[in-house]
């Protein structure tokens, strides 16, 4: 639990994928995760929390992921109710995400037909 915390610190995400050491798309943790963990697990402080394993969080939403050939219109079903969409390849490896961002980025530079953004 620490590890997840320090690193979403370091890189300033409010949640991050987790993926196994096959590389398959695991589930994803978020702050909200972390935080509803730390207030329910009396005696649980930032010191102590290298002793829970992250399997042990429960997590309160469940990303949906996309395959690499994925057609547009899923990607945004997904956007739509997730901050990222994790994307696997054709042997279900975790391959990256594509952020709500993104997409809006994409569409905005299509449809104002400029590439400032």
């Amino acid at each position: 639990m620490r590890q997840a915390i320090e690193k979403m610190e370091f890189h300033r995400y409010t949640a991050v994928p987790i993926v196994d050491q096959q590389g398959h798309y695991v589930d994803t943790i978020t702050e909200g995760d972390l935080l509803w963990k730390m207030k329910n697990t009396p005696g649980l402080t930032f010191e102590n929390t290298d002793k829970i394993p992250i399997t042990e969080i429960p997590r309160r939403f469940k990303n949906e992921t996309v395959r690499i050939e994925a057609n547009v219109e899923d990607l945004i079903k997904l956007a739509v109710v997730q901050n990222f969409v994790p994307v696997l390849d054709d042997e279900d490896i975790f391959i990256g995400i594509i952020r709500r961002r993104e997409i809006m980025e994409y569409f905005s530079k299509k449809l104002l037909g400029r590439n400032e953004l």
